[in-house]
């Protein structure tokens, strides 16, 4: 079995060096001082579960890896649309492409049964963009239940969390998925199969539809959000409206708000995916976070007033971000409905 991390940053090499760990063939795409470090001193894993170094093959060009049978995509959502160049070469017939992102999935309505079967969503699929170049029939999901980051080239630090839960869109328990399970956990990590991944992807997305954008918008960090009187509030109202929207779309996500806010408050002084990368002056995950939540609220004919109002505010910051370095900034939506407002510009894709 082979397997190429497209996009080695802390999570994706995380993953890598865990993999090579338990005996897989892995492959690391990156670039900059963090491929050249990885070159010469491998991957350095720092973790309250033991240190260890894996020295794997790493290049930024995908064409020197080849095919492989299974793609773990550790590239920001933002950025599918624009990897093709990357991903072609690493496919043969069969090879999935386990896509660890955060929010909605471009292949959410994929294999569904129901009244949006097939439906694309235009916030996280405009035009159709990601799915010609990742196929919805290459698609794995993947939910991160990890935390990690990057102490340095080559350097990832181990937070908390080792489960990556996967699962096929069209459900079930298929031998792609079984067979990615197992060289997942002979690497450490755990790996459950899920019958139903969706279910997964909401109660994640119950804390990051939240949380994010009002930690954006607030330069607050989790604990801050969670025992501030007016933004507990604000939190439990969008985690409200957005287990309505789960469940009008036809997943029935078994969790408890108080229970996940008390959860956010005990991770303390942690500052989410968002707002590290508005502090870096970076393009926010606005589309496939909250956006698309959005549309699907506007799909179902539910209301979610808080995520609308919030959404309005976030999608005007996220139109200012990187325009101090240069960078091609998010186009805002201009209060339109998601779903028919004109694809946002996504970045140039990089590993």
């Amino acid at each position: 079995m082979r397997v190429a991390v497209l996009g080695a940053g802390a999570i994706g090499a995380y993953v890598g060096a865990a993999l090579h760990r338990g005996g897989t063939e892995v492959h690391l795409v990156a670039r900059g001082a963090h491929l050249e470090a990885i070159r010469k001193n491998g991957v350095q894993v720092h973790s309250p579960r033991g240190d260890w170094l894996a020295r794997t093959p790493a290049t930024d060009d995908p064409q020197e890896i080849g095919p492989v049978d299974f793609v773990f995509l550790g590239l920001k959502a933002n950025s599918y649309a624009t990897s093709g160049p990357l991903l072609e070469p690493l496919l043969h017939d069969k090879t999935a492409v386990i896509a660890a992102q955060n929010g909605i999935p471009w292949w959410y309505f994929h294999g569904l049964p129901g009244p949006y079967e097939g439906h694309r969503i235009e916030s996280v699929d405009p035009g159709g963009e990601v799915t010609r170049v990742i196929p919805l029939e290459r698609a794995i999901g993947c939910v991160v239940y990890c935390s990690t980051e990057l102490d340095g080239p080559g350097v990832v630090r181990h937070l908390e969390g080792t489960r990556f839960s996967i699962g096929e869109p069209v459900g079930g328990q298929s031998e792609r998925c079984l067979e990615f399970s197992q060289a997942m956990v002979a690497g450490g990590l755990k790996c459950p199969v899920e019958d139903d991944v969706r279910n997964d992807i909401w109660i994640k997305l119950l804390g990051n539809a939240a949380f994010n954008p009002i930690s954006a918008l607030a330069r607050a960090t989790m604990v801050e959000i969670a025992t501030h009187q007016g933004t507990r509030a604000m939190v439990k109202l969008m985690m409200e409206e957005t287990l309505e929207i789960a469940r009008a779309v036809g997943s029935e996500p078994e969790i408890s708000v108080e229970k996940r806010i008390d959860g956010a408050e005990r991770v303390g002084e942690h500052k989410t995916s968002m707002l590290q990368d508005l502090e870096k002056d970076k393009p926010l995950e606005l589309d496939v976070i909250l956006a698309a939540v959005v549309e699907l609220a506007d799909l179902t004919g539910t209301k979610a007033p808080t995520l609308r109002a919030v959404h309005a505010v976030a999608d005007l910051l996220s139109s200012k971000v990187g325009t101090s370095t240069g960078k091609v900034a998010h186009a805002p939506t201009s209060g339109r409905i998601p779903g028919l407002a004109p694809a946002a510009v996504a970045p140039a894709a990089t590993p």
